[in-house]
């Protein structure tokens, strides 16, 4: 996730000057991986010019990482990484990271990394996410960000190749489909499907998957969303200008699950994101002008079987269909982190993702039981208006 900057704590050496007031220190609910981190970062503090009297929290992952940041003698700041290696593995944020450095995108700097103990030194892209710039209301001042976020990820997408990250397939779309009877319908609200909306729900599964597998293939970064892109450092005031970014690009965050997998994932999303929500015409410009983008630099095939190359309608309605995927996906993983990880702030988010996907199950006549069923389970009305037509 990003890194947001909360204040220095107290006790920074003389000379550090800090206008905010002092705030908790690093806490360590484990004193042996204390006195890791500690042994790690002492040849650091030399090499670095590291002020170890300023580490404070930076973020915490939706996974078991959390993010420090700690400023050094030259002024700059830094982004340290904790991840138990009993509960996450660092190796693929260390290959992706080497693939968007190489294919141009701007991702943290890797310092320092100890594989053995979990820590890893970055650089710091900042503190300012591009959520934090954005206003639903204000549309027309997102769309230049908007615009910058997909030349981002046309830029990542152009640099595939197949056989390097893992494949987004079959096994890996059904795994995380099953996060919704799983962990949102079941533990969540208590559910046990009956045999016919087991049935409803595998039928919807499969047509999603066999939609999804049909698209062209690309490197997916899996969380692409405003939370996860840093906003450009611009000179003081600029960033009130919004929608003139500045030349910098966007920093790109939280890469680590990235897999080789449909096109559409990226932009659905990108554009139907877990924290904030446009109105579908914004959502369309956006994405007709990524699709434009993307045939010029042909990443849709030119046997383009499906269409997609030629039909703008057809590529929408596929991005429709990999939301859904993730959109399911999601609503498992935010009751998940709220039941097994105590992290409820996420399932305040789930309404929308339930919006997203009965509007997007409402559009087509496949997926009408699944609407059905879900209307049921959440005592909601039927959705009534929809554009495109049921399809």
């Amino acid at each position: 996730m990003s890194h947001p900057a909360p204040p220095p704590p107290c006790g920074l050496p003389s000379g550090v000057a800090s206008t905010a007031p002092c705030a908790a220190r690093v806490t360590w609910s484990d004193p042996a991986r204390k006195a890791a981190f500690e042994t790690w970062l002492g040849p650091l503090v030399h090499t670095h010019q590291l002020l170890p009297a300023s580490l404070r929290p930076a973020s915490a992952d939706a996974s078991f990482r959390r993010y420090l940041r700690i400023d050094s003698a030259t002024g700059v700041s830094r982004i340290v990484m904790d991840a138990p290696p009993d509960k996450e593995n660092c190796a693929p944020f260390v290959q992706v990271q080497a693939l968007m450095a190489a294919a141009g995108l701007n991702v943290p700097d890797i310092l320092a990394w100890d594989p053995a103990g979990g820590f890893m030194l970055l650089s710091d892209l900042g503190s300012q996410t591009l959520i934090e710039l954005l206003d639903p209301a204000k549309p027309q001042d997102a769309y230049a960000w908007y615009q910058q976020a997909t030349d981002v990820l046309l830029r990542w997408q152009t640099s595939s190749q197949p056989g390097v990250l893992p494949a987004y397939d079959e096994a890996l779309l059904r795994r995380e489909l099953a996060l919704f009877p799983d962990w949102y319908l079941g533990q969540h609200r208590g559910v046990t499907l009956d045999a016919t909306q087991q049935s409803t729900l595998q039928s919807a599964f499969s047509a999603i998957v066999a939609h999804n597998l049909a698209a062209p293939s690309v490197y997916v970064h899996r969380d692409f969303m405003t939370r996860n892109l840093m906003a450009p450092t611009l000179p003081e005031g600029a960033l009130a200008a919004l929608g003139r970014p500045g030349g910098q690009p966007l920093g790109v965050l939280d890469f680590q699950d990235a897999v080789y997998g449909p096109i559409t994932y990226d932009i659905a999303s990108l554009m139907r994101d877990a924290f904030i929500s446009w109105e579908e015409e914004f959502v369309i410009d956006i994405t007709v002008r990524y699709w434009e983008k993307a045939r010029r630099a042909g990443l849709l095939g030119a046997r383009s079987a499906s269409g997609w190359g030629d039909d703008f309608g057809e590529f929408y309605r596929a991005v429709e269909w990999m939301g859904l995927q993730r959109h399911l996906k999601v609503a498992g993983i935010f009751a998940r982190l709220t039941l097994r990880d105590g992290k409820p702030k996420y399932l305040a988010d789930a309404p929308r993702f339930l919006g997203y996907i009965r509007a997007t199950a409402n559009r087509y006549r496949q997926l009408g039981p699944l609407l059905k069923m879900l209307d049921q389970i959440e005592g909601t009305e039927p959705v009534t208006g929809f554009a495109y037509g049921r399809m």
